[in-house]
């Protein structure tokens, strides 16, 4: 794994502990950060009360997922333990794959009732991989009709299917209620003791391994995340895996090519003087004069930084070398492209294409999944991730940042095989749901060319079935799943590979409705328009010509002006009639846009709004478009 390694004796360092908590989403696992800090101290007094506190993203918060991953780190019985929350949808895997080389142990959560996810099996996988031990903690006993041991049987069947050692299989389980903060012995004894908390920080002491390290090596540190700080720049975040770095001296940073060996001259990219070390506790940092092998530490003072980097000995000779960061390959693609629609310039601060393309390609320093392509416009760019989440988030954080721009319909990347016959990715879908809906989940799901694979009564009234489906046909179901189960229904997916292409499908069955000029929406036109399908604007809402205001009720497009007022006559005022009652608007989010659009339409995403748009805004153009494109797929099959 490292060149020019100096052989030397390995310590324990007993004194810490490094852990990394995984979970399926909603499976408890912040609010179990939560209660261990607060049982071990480690919030000051202002921060006494904090719920959710390593979500410390707004749209962490808001969405009630964990995005990036955050280290923090609190004292119990004379050890210091250091914990790395790690995101539970596997959109973000390669946040997770990339952190568990800071960490000796991971501490699974696995919720009472649901049991072990599709997604908890990603990202355990790559833990049994790397030969971590599993601590497991069965949360949320307190739910309703939930079957803890039946958990744990689930948690030993996943791993065992993943070929975990003896060792893994032979994994401490503790019964708990991390919003309660109690932790039970027997989850069936009703009569059984509460403990407190505190039990999981022993097991933790007790049953995760120390690190081994080299303590008298040349210092070396895999950088697995960073952060911008407005006063110190860049921080380098990483377990120190060898030596000791001291604050004041000089490390080398090394940025290894993927793909090649690395050298310790040519990829050396500066050697800087380390401004800043600082030390994790509770949600804050601080700072120390040195920190040795084991530590979790971050480090201040390069002019530049990526994910993956090495900081190593200033001296050519001394140096250690991590190999390239490697993370699996995104799946799912789309267009970044500056607004050119009448609004442009109008609500947001950053519009041009150079601010685009700086912000796109300065989220490849952080986001190791992405993958940012320039393509034959120079306002417009191809951007590629994991999955329709993974590029929604990115999409959202712009806005809020002020930048405006337009974005594609999503698209699976496809490959051809050694047969030179077209793939695309699958995915793995598991859902719970109860009995009664199980029928309709089985109809939209076989509409998106999904195959059942399997099927389980869960009792309850509940039904756990799982299905292999094109990547492509889950863009936009979560929120008709939703719908379909009245609320009830639980899924989740993972990549399963690349499987058959199964040709051209359409995305959306009816067509939308077109605005014919620009305009500001107006009650009378809205309440004539409601008949003709789904309206997603309400009155006095500012309108230009090829802009989307609405779903048809049919399956072809319908060019309409919803701006047209009543007008006076010398009879009566244009108010004399009966009132008018519109129906409320359909309000689309981001995720809800992107698998509504079809190919010859685009997003405009601005700070304050977002609007849905056909890529030719002219009628005239668009129809001659149209025609170019029916004429080429008529050649192509002809």
């Amino acid at each position: 794994m490292f060149r020019g390694l100096v052989t030397t004796g390995e310590h324990t360092r007993d004194d810490i502990r490094n852990l990394a908590i995984i979970a399926h989403v909603d499976h408890g696992k912040t609010t179990l950060v939560d209660a261990l800090l607060t049982e071990a101290g480690a919030f000051e007094r202002t921060e006494v009360g904090t719920e959710r506190a390593m979500d410390s993203g707004d749209l962490e918060r808001e969405r009630g997922i964990t995005i990036t991953s955050k280290p923090t780190a609190l004292s119990w019985k004379d050890h210091r333990i250091n914990l790395v929350d790690t995101p539970g949808h596997a959109d973000f895997g390669g946040e997770v794959e990339r952190v568990l080389n800071m960490v000796d142990a991971v501490l699974l959560v696995v919720d009472a009732f649901e049991g072990p996810m599709p997604q908890t099996r990603f990202v355990t996988e790559k833990a049994v991989e790397m030969g971590l031990k599993i601590l497991l903690v069965v949360n949320k006993i307190d739910r309703p009709g939930c079957n803890p041991h039946a958990a744990v049987d689930g948690t030993f069947d996943l791993l065992a299917g993943l070929d975990a050692s003896d060792e893994q299989l032979d994994f401490p389980v503790v019964f708990c209620s991390a919003r309660e903060r109690y932790v039970v012995i027997e989850p069936d004894d009703e009569d059984g003791a509460r403990l407190p908390i505190s039990v999981i920080l022993d097991l933790i002491i007790d049953r995760a391994p120390a690190p081994k390290v080299q303590l008298d090596a040349p210092p070396a540190m895999w950088v697995s995340t960073l952060h911008h700080d407005n006063y110190l720049g860049y921080l380098a975040i990483g377990r120190i895996d060898s030596g000791t770095i001291e604050a004041g001296k000089r490390l080398a940073q090394i940025r290894p090519t993927p793909g090649t060996t690395p050298d310790p001259v040519r990829d050396c990219t500066e050697v800087f003087r380390v401004a800043k070390l600082l030390a994790f506790r509770g949600l804050g940092r601080f700072d120390v004069a040195s920190a040795s092998a084991g530590d979790i530490v971050a480090i201040a003072g390069m002019s530049s930084l990526q994910v993956g980097d090495t900081l190593s000995d200033p001296e050519v000779e001394r140096r250690r070398m991590f190999p390239a960061l490697s993370v699996d390959p995104p799946t799912l693609a789309v267009r970044f492209r500056v607004n050119d629609g009448p609004f442009a310039g109008t609500e947001g601060k950053w519009v041009t294409s150079r601010k685009l393309s700086e912000r796109l390609f300065r989220e490849l320093r952080s986001n190791v999944a992405l993958h940012v392509e320039n393509t034959e416009s120079a306002d417009e760019f191809e951007v590629s991730g994991r999955g329709e989440l993974h590029l929604s988030v990115l999409m959202e954080t712009m806005r809020r940042e002020g930048y405006e721009f337009c974005v594609s319909r999503p698209r699976v990347i496809l490959r051809e095989n050694a047969e030179g016959k077209l793939e695309e990715p699958y995915e793995n879908l598991v859902v719970q749901c109860d009995t009664e809906y199980a029928g309709a989940v089985i109809d939209k799901l076989g509409r998106r060319t999904g195959e059942m694979t399997t099927m389980e009564e869960l009792g309850n009234g509940r039904t756990k079935m799982g299905f292999k489906i094109p990547a492509r046909g889950l863009i936009g179901y979560r929120s008709e799943f939703m719908t379909d189960t009245r609320g009830t229904g639980i899924m989740a997916s993972i990549f399963a590979g690349y499987g058959p292409h199964l040709g051209v499908t359409r995305n959306r069955p009816r067509g939308v409705l077109i605005v014919l000029e620009a305009g500001e929406s107006m009650t009378y036109s809205l309440a004539r328009l409601q008949e003709r399908g789904v309206l997603f604007v309400g009155p006095q809402v500012r309108t230009y010509a090829g802009m989307i205001v609405g779903e048809h009720a049919r399956e072809n497009d319908l060019i309409v002006n919803p701006n047209v007022n009543k007008k006076f006559t010398n009879v009566r005022s244009s108010g004399a009639d009966e009132k008018v009652f519109l129906t409320p608007p359909r309000e689309l989010s981001l995720e809800d846009a992107l698998s509504f659009i079809e190919e010859d339409e685009l997003i405009e995403v601005t700070p304050s709004n977002l609007r849905l748009r056909k890529r030719w805004l002219d009628h005239n153009v668009r129809k001659r478009m149209l025609k170019a494109s029916a004429a080429v797929v008529a050649a192509a099959t002809a």
